[in-house]
C-alpha cells in the first residue's frame, strides 16, 4: 500500500504533502484505492497507471473499448467478478487479460487453469472495468445458478431455521443471490427492482428507461429466503406478513453509497418487495443536460430566476420531476441564498442545502415542516409535493410574501395545474397572483447513439401524426437497432419531453373567472407554449428518440 502511495507521489499524481495527511488517517487494513478516490486527489485512470509502473506491466486504456464477446466468454464471469478481472485479447499462445491487481498470483493461476493458456496480466482502471462488465457480463447465469443451488438446500423442515440464519454471514448462497441481484441492477441502471412471489415461481423485474424487463424467474422454494433478507437488510419486521411495510438500506457500489426504498405488499403467493433506487450522491446536472428547447429553457429560466412567486413542475410519478427541480435548484442556489427543502424521502443530498426529512410518525407533516420553515428565513423552498389544501394554502402565502418557491403536481399537462390548485381549495385569485410558470414532462427512452438505425418514415403516416414536414422532403428519422451497448433494446437512457407555460395577464383573467383547463390550454399555446407533443416531435427530428416512444408517453 505504502509502495503505491510513493508510486503516485514520484509520477507527480499527488503532492507529498497531501499523500502524507491522507496517509496518517489510512491504517494497515483499509484499502488506499477507496480511500484515495474518496479523497478524489487522484482518479481510477491515475491509480491504475501507478499500479503499472510499479509492478511493471503494461496499462491498457479500456475507455469505450470494443472487445470479442467470444474471448470475454474465455472466462466466466462470476470468476471475473470475484477476481476484478476481464479478458481482453486471446493471441496464437496466451490470453491477455486486464487486471486491478497484475500480482494476483491466486486469480491469475485460476484463470490459467480455465483458460488452458498462458496468462499476460495488465493493468487497466476500475471505472472502465465496470463499465466493461456493464456492458459484456451479466449476472444472469450466475443467479440462476444460485436460485437452484438454493433451492436444493431448502426443505419444508429447514425452512425456519434458514430463515432464522440469513445474517449469519455474506457467503452463503441466499446472500450472495441478493446482493447479486442489486448489483445487477445498479449496474442495468434499473430505478426498481420488483420481487414478486407467484404460484409456482419467484420473479424479478427491472424497471430500465421507465419500462418493465423480466430478469431471472427462480424456483418458488427460494421465495421466503429472498423476502425475509431483503427485510432484514432494510429494518422490516419479518415476522409480519399481513400488512405492507416500509424501510430503508443502503449498499456501497463502485466506491459509491445507493440508497434503496423497500416497500413490502402482500399478495395471495406472498410479499410482494419493490426496491427503488436511489442515488443519494445526486446528478450534478446543468440545465443544458435536461435538453430543453430554447424556447422552453428561456421560459423556465425567467421564472426561476425570479425573487419571488411559485413555479410547478407537474407530471406521473417516475417522470422527472425531482431531476428538473434539483437542477432548478443547483441554478439559483449560491452562498447568498437560504436555500430549504421539505421532501418525502430527500432522494438527492446535496451540499449548501437544508433538506428536511418528513416524518410522519413524529408529527413532520409537510404543512408542519413548511411552517416552520417560513420562519427559518428561507430565500428560496421547495416542497417535495403539494397533496393538500393547507400545505397548497401555506406554499402560496411563501410565493406571496417573497420566497421563489418550486413545488411538484400530479396532472396530465400545464394548465390542468391550475385547475387542481383550485380544486383542492384554494382561492382562484392567489393562484392566479402566486403562480409564475409550470412545467409540463414525460420521459421517452433515448436512442442508443452506438446502434440507432437512419430511415425515411412515410409521408403519409407523417401527416396523419401531424408531424411537421415538408411533404416533399421528408426529414432522415432514427429507429432502434440492438447492440451490448443497450442490452439489444435499442435505447439507453432517457430524455424528457415538456411543455412550459408561464402566466400572462390574459391567463389569470381567466383563472379567476373559473374558465376550463381546455381554453386556457388555447390561450397558452397562442401565446408561445410548445405542447409536449410537438416537443417531443422536434427531439425526433434531432435523432434523440423515435415516434413510437413520443406516441407512447404524450397525448
Amino acid at each position: 500500500m505504502r509502495d503505491l502511495a510513493q508510486t503516485l507521489v514520484q509520477t507527480g499524481a499527488v503532492d507529498a504533502a497531501e499523500m502524507s495527511a491522507l496517509l496518517r488517517d489510512v491504517g494497515d487494513d483499509d484499502d488506499l484505492r477507496e480511500k484515495l478516490l474518496e479523497s478524489r486527489l487522484v482518479n481510477d485512470r491515475q491509480i491504475a497507471e501507478a499500479i503499472a509502473l510499479h509492478t511493471n506491466h503494461r496499462f491498457v486504456d479500456l475507455t469505450g473499448a470494443t472487445l470479442d464477446p467470444d474471448t470475454v466468454a474465455i472466462v466466466p464471469g462470476a470468476l471475473c467478478r470475484r477476481y476484478q478481472l476481464i479478458p481482453l485479447q486471446r493471441l496464437r499462445n496466451r490470453l491477455i487479460v486486464g487486471m486491478l491487481d497484475p500480482t494476483d498470483l491466486i486469480a491469475i493461476d485460476d484463470v490459467t487453469s480455465v483458460a488452458d493458456t498462458l496468462i499476460e496480466p495488465v493493468v487497466v482502471a476500475m471505472d472502465a472495468l465496470q463499465q466493461a462488465f456493464e456492458r459484456y457480463l451479466r449476472s444472469d447465469e450466475e443467479l440462476s445458478d444460485l436460485s437452484v443451488q438454493i433451492g436444493e438446500g431448502i426443505t419444508p423442515a429447514s425452512a425456519a431455521a434458514f430463515t432464522e440464519s440469513l445474517d449469519d454471514g455474506d457467503d452463503t448462497p441466499i446472500i450472495r443471490f441478493v446482493n447479486l441481484l442489486i448489483a445487477q441492477a445498479i449496474n442495468d441502471r434499473a430505478s426498481d427492482i420488483h420481487v414478486e412471489p407467484g404460484e409456482h415461481h419467484l420473479t424479478v423485474r427491472f424497471r430500465i428507461d421507465g419500462v418493465l424487463h423480466e430478469m431471472q424467474r427462480a424456483d418458488r422454494a427460494i421465495q421466503d429466503g429472498v423476502i425475509s433478507r431483503l427485510k432484514i437488510m432494510s429494518s422490516i419486521d419479518i415476522a409480519e406478513r399481513r400488512k405492507p411495510q416500509d424501510g430503508r438500506l443502503s449498499v456501497r457500489h463502485e466506491g459509491r453509497q445507493i440508497d434503496l426504498r423497500v416497500a413490502t405488499l402482500p399478495t395471495v403467493w406472498g410479499e410482494k418487495i419493490v426496491l427503488r433506487i436511489l442515488d443519494t450522491t445526486g446528478q450534478a446536472l446543468a440545465m443544458s443536460d435536461l435538453e430543453f428547447s430554447v424556447s422552453n429553457e428561456t421560459r423556465f429560466t425567467a421564472a426561476i430566476t425570479r425573487p419571488h412567486g411559485m413555479v410547478l413542475v407537474t407530471g406521473p410519478t417516475g417522470s422527472g420531476k425531482s431531476t428538473t427541480l434539483y437542477t432548478a435548484l443547483r441554478t439559483v442556489a449560491n452562498p447568498r441564498v437560504n436555500v430549504i427543502t421539505v421532501e418525502d424521502p430527500v432522494e438527492f443530498r446535496m451540499a449548501g442545502i437544508n433538506q428536511v426529512q418528513v416524518n410522519q410518525r413524529a408529527g413532520m407533516t409537510f404543512q408542519a415542516a413548511l411552517r416552520s420553515i417560513l420562519r427559518a428565513d428561507p430565500d428560496v423552498v421547495l416542497v417535495g409535493e403539494i397533496r393538500d389544501n393547507e400545505t397548497a394554502t401555506i406554499a402560496i402565502e411563501a410565493a406571496l410574501t417573497g420566497h421563489l418557491l418550486l413545488s411538484t403536481l400530479h396532472t396530465n399537462d400545464a394548465p390542468s395545474a391550475i385547475t387542481r390548485m383550485t380544486e383542492i381549495g384554494c382561492e382562484p385569485f392567489l393562484v392566479a397572483t402566486a403562480l409564475q410558470a409550470v412545467v409540463a414532462q414525460r420521459l421517452a427512452r433515448k436512442l442508443c447513439t452506438h446502434c440507432k438505425i437512419p430511415y425515411t418514415e412515410n409521408a403519409e403516416t407523417l401527416r396523419q401524426l401531424h408531424f411537421p414536414h415538408e411533404p416533399n422532403d421528408p426529414p432522415q428519422l432514427f429507429r432502434t437497432g440492438g447492440c451490448p451497448s443497450c442490452s439489444g433494446t435499442g435505447y439507453r437512457g432517457r430524455i424528457a419531453l415538456h411543455e412550459v407555460m408561464t402566466m400572462s395577464d390574459e391567463l389569470q383573467a381567466l383563472v379567476t373567472t373559473h374558465a376550463t383547463g381546455s381554453v386556457m390550454r388555447q390561450v397558452a399555446i397562442e401565446q408561445g407554449m410548445v405542447p409536449l407533443r410537438d416537443d417531443g416531435w422536434s427531439k425526433v427530428t434531432q435523432g434523440l428518440t423515435t415516434i413510437e416512444e413520443v406516441l407512447r408517453v404524450s397525448v
